[in-house]
């Protein structure tokens, strides 16, 4: 490894350093409760350092939220979409996933989940994650369950996207509990909104006249 690629690695690790860090202190103090002096304390740099990577506070706060931002809906998207077996194997692989990474980035998700900052562009990404994670749930009932009248796609939407967020907070209040449990908790919720769907009389698509 040459000087160039040395230097490159050693300031990709001490940007991980500081986002790992800041995600733990930010999660078990807020924002506000939280320093740039105590993270680079923390993550073995110099404040100076630490400022070679990030401009501020609130900046190095948004780089993390965008960083997982992503990751959140990647995995579980991929296991319901290309996953193999029936609806059932796959919405629990795809719930297993969502919660399976929730339980690897537990202090990370405790940011993405509660806005501890007061910052009016912090409380717009959080916004913009909740309209994205809505819209996924939407676009997938679309996919999976068509008869669902269309005026009622965003309010279920919200109730599959909230649930699963508020199932991962109380679990991360309690992280011995084993996920499994969420996860069928989750499974059987949707399987009872896909469950009303297409029977007579609802409007769906098996009410039909013989």
């Amino acid at each position: 490894m040459n000087e160039i690629d040395r230097s490159r690695a050693a300031r990709a690790a001490a940007r991980t350093r500081i986002e790992d860090t800041a995600a733990r202190l930010f999660a078990e103090r807020g924002f506000a409760g939280t320093t740039i002096g105590e993270i680079a304390a923390e993550a073995g740099l110099s404040k100076p350092m630490l400022y070679r990577h990030f401009d501020s506070k609130q900046e190095l706060h948004l780089a993390l939220l965008e960083r997982h931002r992503d990751e959140l809906a990647a995995a579980p998207i991929g296991e319901l979409l290309h996953g193999e077996g029936d609806l059932d194997g796959r919405l629990t692989a795809m719930y297993d996933a969502w919660f399976a990474h929730v339980q690897g980035h537990p202090y990370t998700w405790r940011m993405m989940f509660r806005d501890t900052t007061g910052d009016p562009e912090v409380q717009a990404f959080h916004q913009e994650l909740q309209r994205r994670q809505r819209e996924t749930d939407m676009a997938l009932l679309r996919e999976f369950v068509p008869g669902i009248p269309e005026a009622e796609l965003e309010p279920l939407g919200e109730a599959i996207r909230s649930s699963l967020q508020g199932l991962a907070l109380w679990w991360l209040e309690r992280p011995d509990r084993s996920r499994e449990p969420l996860v069928a908790a989750m499974v059987r919720l949707t399987r009872g909104l896909i469950s009303t769907v297409g029977h007579p009389g609802d409007g769906g698509p098996d009410d039909r006249t013989p």
